[in-house]
């Protein structure tokens, strides 16, 4: 979690959060700070003050009804782990004073546990089960901040922006569904501000790692299933054929050597598979079964930017389009610009955010966007798959560079 740490060894804590209290008053009074807040926390300042709230208040906290609450946890791939998170990290926040605290991805405390002391004093917060805990509800903290920046982050005392929760630290880490790669929650540490140890930094992140590998295993598990329930068919088909899961994982394969994973298919168009070309897609249980299609097998793909962005595509038995937002548009036209060639990560984020320091953002809308046209961008670099007629329709009079930087227009 290295640049994200609030403290190094041996700071001086109670100086420091002094310190830090001084530079809140100053900075959001408009004044000369002792100090300059770090980066992290100035952006999310900047955002926070944007949104409206004020520092000299708790902000409004509402909190859910238990029956919602518990709906949430039932339908979150978080309930597969919590029970990996609570052996790692409640038994140390039992007997230290600090408690664990989970949230979802909308940033909705859902579990949390530790010193009974502690989770007195976050009640008086609103820091409970069923609270929102974004930085637009209760302003700078580590769980809306880092479900904000999609990194971890750790905050301490006079850094988060509402002054009842500078007598706090709080350390967050992200955790991703490994299936999809998207965000689906947030693990916290909490505590008071005095009792702040280098360490837990890298327990949060032991733990992220613990469960983000127990969500993995349990996935080779649902494979496994899957595969074992669709060999009877498999066994009675002729030529090559695939049988992935609902998020394109690969649980079986006939006749090809696939990737790990594939574009996610439906039945209202034909995907393209590196290996199988052309495939049409037929519904299992829990999963998809792909085998070649017949008849024409290319496939033709036109981005029309003559109006609100569309995809408009043709190929094998079926033809669709959908809408686009511009940022997916952006994408688009940046990968059909660079040919072959393709682009890193790091060049999309450039490209798109202005800065190099996107990447997780960047890989996650790579992701919606092929959950939206099928597999039709590779990776490593991403660039427009060969097996796609890719062109664009301007309105009158634009260009490729009227459109190349759609950031200009903020986000989609």
């Amino acid at each position: 979690m290295g640049s994200f740490e609030a403290i190094t060894p041996g700071t001086d804590l109670p100086r420091y959060a002094r310190d830090l209290v001084r530079m809140h008053d100053a900075v959001i009074g408009g004044g000369r700070p002792p100090l300059r807040p770090r980066t992290v926390v100035a952006r999310s300042w900047s955002r926070v003050l944007a949104a409206g709230l004020a520092p000299d208040r708790t902000n409004t906290r509402a909190i859910l009804p238990l029956d919602e609450i518990e709906q949430r946890r039932r339908g979150s791939p978080l309930q597969e782990v919590i029970g990996d998170l609570s052996r790692i990290l409640t038994g140390v926040a039992d007997s230290s004073q600090m408690m664990m605290v989970v949230a979802d991805a909308d940033g909705i405390v859902l579990w949390r546990s530790g010193a009974a002391r502690v989770r007195g004093r976050a009640d008086e917060l609103g820091f409970r089960e069923g609270a929102t805990w974004t930085e637009t509800t209760v302003g700078t903290n580590a769980i809306g901040t880092a479900l904000t920046e999609a990194v971890p982050v750790q905050l301490f005392s006079g850094e988060h922006f509402e002054q009842s929760q500078h007598p706090w630290y709080c350390t967050a880490a992200p955790l991703h569904d490994p299936r999809t790669g998207d965000l689906i929650g947030v693990v916290d540490v909490s505590g008071p501000a005095l009792t702040l140890h280098p360490t837990v930094t890298a327990l949060v992140s032991a733990a992220v790692e613990i469960a983000q590998g127990q969500l993995l295993h349990r996935q080779y598990e649902r494979l496994q299933r899957l595969r074992d329930t669709a060999m009877p068919t498999l066994s009675a088909l002729p030529g090559p054929a695939l049988v992935i899961d609902r998020h394109g994982w690969v649980a079986h394969a006939s006749g090809v050597a696939p990737a790990r994973r594939i574009a996610v298919p439906n039945t209202e168009r034909a995907v393209h598979v590196p290996g199988l070309g052309l495939c049409v897609a037929e519904p299992l249980a829990e999963g998809w079964l792909l085998r070649p299609a017949t008849g024409d097998t290319r496939i033709r793909m036109t981005l029309d930017l003559s109006g609100a962005p569309v995809v408009r595509s043709t190929g094998g038995e079926s033809d669709w389009r959908t809408p686009l937002s511009q940022r997916h548009a952006e994408i688009l036209l940046l990968l059909h610009r660079h040919g072959r060639r393709g682009m890193s990560v790091t060049e999309l984020s450039t490209a798109v955010h202005g800065d190099p320091d996107h990447a997780v953002a960047v890989r996650a809308e790579l992701s919606r966007l092929r959950r939206i046209l099928g597999s039709v961008i590779e990776s490593r670099p991403y660039r427009i798959s060969a097996a796609v007629e890719f062109t664009v329709e301007f309105g009158d009079g634009d260009t490729l560079a009227d459109y190349a930087s759609l950031r200009t227009t903020g986000p989609s």
